[in-house]
């Protein structure tokens, strides 16, 4: 298992049911968030989330239409102990399983999804989302739905929450809040750390810059997806009294720059800039000798084949402990170190 879905050794699956099992800071923290006196969660599969709302809540109602799945889900729940947990296998919207299910506090679903689409869609979920509000509306007027992160918000013709969570400084899961559990439009969060940020906060304009300052800071991907920019950007400018810009590095990397030190919490991360020059792998390693350095990580959009190839050339003879990472735009190195 990769560290994105590690859970203890008490979990147990076959291959399919690890491989889309919720992470389990995930499952933590969208708990916490959903704590209430009764859920239901929809399409369980093998427990990895209803484990935890077990955790926080009085009851759980917990429905798959996989036998195997649920009977994994069952034994899941036993080895952590939990006894709070009603399993029923079935379709969720047969109406053999909605009458098993009464009046709740909140409904999840983490519904299915085509393996791989050319582009994401919120159509393509199963169940579908406008058929669970309809088939449990008579139950509860919150509901809870993942979706695939990659939808932008414009892309999600509901009104709800677009919650979208970072894990380890990447884009990982999407949730869509109803009800009285929408607290804003849009909304990220940073994980492990749990830090958070939405749009109800202050904006700013930010203003592009085609010259990167001595300092800089990179957005976690969850607050560039959720267009919580300028959002962001006055936080920063509140914690610290430092003006940023806008700096485009690619199609996919942005930073935000200042004049002086930025230290914000939700960023992906806080860097000091040593180094603006030639995009050239000789240079590159003859002046980070003069640092303590000796790890440089490519942030930059190179052919996956040259990869190793160009960061071998600059890492060359480095032998220190530091690390650096080594952005480029413009047939230019952006040497940046980041900030604890």
């Amino acid at each position: 298992m990769s560290r994105k879905k590690k859970f203890d050794n008490r979990i147990k699956a076959d291959n399919d049911g690890l491989r889309f099992a919720t992470p389990e800071v995930v499952a933590s923290y969208r708990a916490k968030r959903l704590k209430c006196r009764t859920i239901a969660d929809i399409s369980c599969g093998i427990g990895g989330q209803t484990i935890f709302f077990a955790k926080e809540c009085e009851k759980v109602y917990a429905i798959e239409i996989d036998p195997q799945k649920i009977e994994y889900a069952e034994k899941n729940c036993k080895r952590y102990g939990l006894d709070n947990v009603e399993f029923i296998c079935g379709d969720a919207l047969s109406e053999e399983v909605i009458e098993q299910v009464p009046k709740i506090d909140i409904l999840f679903s983490d519904p299915a999804r085509p393996p791989s689409e050319d582009k994401r869609h919120v159509s393509s979920l199963e169940p579908g989302i406008p058929n669970v509000l309809s088939a449990y509306a008579e139950k509860t007027n919150n509901f809870a739905f993942e979706a695939p992160p990659q939808m932008s918000p414009d892309r999600i013709p509901f009104d709800c929450e677009k919650e979208y969570l970072s894990l380890n400084g990447q884009l990982n899961r999407l949730n869509l809040y109803f009800g009285d559990i929408k607290s804003c439009d849009r909304s990220a969060v940073s994980l492990p750390s749990e830090k958070r940020i939405d749009s109800n906060y202050p904006k700013a304009e930010v203003v592009k810059t085609e010259e990167i300052g001595p300092f800089a800071c990179e957005p976690e991907p969850s607050v560039v997806k959720a267009e919580l920019l300028p959002e962001f950007a006055a936080a920063i400018m509140t914690d610290s009294s430092s003006q940023v810009s806008l700096f485009n590095i690619d199609q996919k990397r942005i930073l935000l720059t200042s004049e002086s030190p930025i230290n914000n919490t939700i960023a992906k991360n806080n860097y000091e800039v040593l180094k603006v020059m030639e995009l050239d792998t000789a240079l590159i390693n003859k002046e980070l000798r003069k640092e303590d350095v000796g790890t440089v990580i490519l942030r930059a959009g190179i052919d996956p084949a040259k990869y190793w190839k160009m960061r071998n050339e600059i890492e060359e003879g480095l032998m220190d402990s530091g690390t650096v990472h080594l952005f480029a735009k413009d047939g230019k190195a952006i040497i940046c170190k980041i900030m604890h």
